[in-house]
């Protein structure tokens, strides 16, 4: 029973789902429009999730084709990895925390200022794994360790909306009120103040304008298709066909492959947005009723893709420059004799399409460049800081990607070094 709730809160569309039916039925909507609702937000979140993975689909092989044609190698952030690895040891404890950590993320939520409602499933169990192994490492054990890691976990969600909430507005507009509830809003928030600061009187991303030749690029979609079809062959080309048929393509002409990736991948971010539009189109409604009963004013928290319909062109040019920074990140390690981190692409792609938009709102088109750059520079040095830490636990050649990761695990875990020693 433990296994089955947890996996099924572990699910950002099952959580987003439940709060829309709580919120429409504190709203004392009927039988048939709480079920409505809560379909739609259901299948909204499911859409979001089968865009994100039509993403990851495409950009795996794209990742696997920039190691091999510039021959690096060296740790790539992955929180799913990380993950796997801790909750071999300590999988009981992490699921009771995840629970508790919500709960008691209700009760800040219901007694403090900070209003937000954590929606982002996998990142709430991702940070209950991170909290409580370095606290294990640090001696806590039964029920103290569940107590505290819960604890823990639940100021993390409370906190880290706070850190980007005040930009938020600028891109969705005053009279929405929705969070970011993503673990990486640290390096948003770094994002936007460098968007601001060197963005003064920058037009928006979204104001480019083309060459009456190329006025069907105003259509976002096919602008990122054009684009990602272009970089997907540049790539494929310095990959080299022969390696390509015969490790990604399972023989399909390497061009052909580069080119149908490239064009899956606009694919998935209109799956994306239509998800979105869904979700917004019921939970905000919705959290209306939760705000009348349960939490005062409650701020619904959603996962980093719910921004990207505001500025679609800063999606795709937070990216490219995102990755751009983690590359130059990974030279400037090599020069100084680091640990190499080598830029995951899913996370660059996530985090800084993410970041780009924060930046663009705050610093229009300059600001979006630069800031999504510095994002990705941080992304290749942030995890350098963790990795001594995570190597005296145990972990390897692996470390946490986003921001806020990095951010809470140095905090802890420097506390654990300190009462190690």
């Amino acid at each position: 029973m433990l296994k089955f709730t947890v996996d099924l809160l572990s699910q950002a569309s099952v959580l987003v789902a439940l709060f829309t039916m709580m919120g429409l039925i504190f709203l004392k909507k009927s039988a048939s429009e709480v079920i409505a609702g809560s379909m739609k937000a259901l299948v909204g979140f499911l859409l979001l999730g089968a865009g994100a993975g039509i993403i990851v689909n495409s950009l795996t092989p794209f990742g696997v084709m920039v190691e091999h044609a510039f021959n690096v190698q060296g740790v790539v952030p992955n929180n799913e990895a990380i993950v796997a690895v801790a909750l071999e040891k300590y999988g009981s404890q992490v699921s009771i925390v995840m629970i508790l950590s919500m709960f008691f993320h209700l009760i800040i939520a219901r007694f403090t200022p900070l209003k937000f409602i954590f929606l982002t499933g996998h990142h709430i169990f991702y940070m209950g794994v991170m909290i409580t192994v370095i606290y294990a490492v640090m001696g806590l054990t039964g029920v103290s360790l569940i107590a505290v890691s819960a604890i823990t976990n639940a100021i993390a969600m409370s906190v880290s909306p706070l850190l980007t909430y005040w930009a938020m507005p600028k891109i969705i507009g005053e009279g929405n009120k929705i969070a970011m509830g993503h673990f990486s809003n640290l390096t948003y928030l770094t994002a936007a103040l460098v968007g601001k600061l060197v963005g003064k009187g920058s037009p928006s991303t979204e104001d480019l304008k083309l060459p009456k030749q190329l006025s069907f690029l105003r259509d976002n979609i096919l602008a990122i298709a054009c684009t990602m079809a272009i970089i997907y062959l540049v790539v494929a080309l310095s990959a080299g066909g022969e390696f390509i048929e015969a490790n990604l393509s399972a023989g399909q002409h390497f061009l052909v492959y580069a080119l149908i990736q490239g064009v899956t991948f606009a694919a998935g971010v209109s799956i994306v947005l239509s998800g979105v539009r869904m979700i917004i189109g019921e939970i905000v409604p919705a959290f209306k009723g939760i705000s009348e009963v349960m939490v005062p004013d409650a701020i619904p928290a959603l996962d980093c893709p719910v921004i990207f319909p505001y500025a679609p062109n800063a999606v795709l040019i937070g990216f490219l420059c995102s990755f751009a920074g983690g590359l130059v990140g990974l030279v400037i390690l090599g020069v100084t004799n680091n640990v190499l981190i080598i830029p995951g692409v899913v996370p660059h792609f996530f985090v800084g399409a993410t970041a780009g938009v924060f930046a663009n709102a705050l610093g229009g088109r300059r600001g979006c460049i630069i800031g999504s750059f510095v994002n990705g520079l941080l992304l290749a040095f942030l995890p350098v800081l963790l990795l001594p830490i995570l190597g005296d636990l145990g972990f390897q050649n692996t470390t946490f990607s986003d921001g806020d990761f990095v951010g809470v695990g140095a905090i802890i875990g420097s506390i654990a070094n300190i009462f190690s020693n």
